[in-house]
């Protein structure tokens, strides 16, 4: 899930480079947390927060396969 977040994520700002999505791992659920740029901070919220529901959709979609709850955050 961590490597889903991260490509997709890279795949949609203006510096690759400065992605990073870190999981703190819990019994049934897990968090990532998805850092980047500052200037693309906008990018992957979106406007009124499409590109992160998006984001969490697609996450959860994928998560059913693997029976645990995961969590998105996006970290400033």
């Amino acid at each position: 899930m961590k490597e889903l977040i991260s490509n997709i994520a890279q795949a949609l700002v203006d510096h690759p480079e400065m992605v990073s999505v870190t999981e703190v791992e819990g019994e049934n659920t897990s968090v990532l947390k998805l850092s980047v740029a500052k200037s693309d901070l906008g990018i992957v919220i979106g406007k009124k927060g499409n590109t992160a529901r998006a984001l969490r959709t697609l996450l959860n979609a994928a998560a059913g396969k693997a029976k645990k709850r995961y969590i998105l955050e996006i970290i400033e």
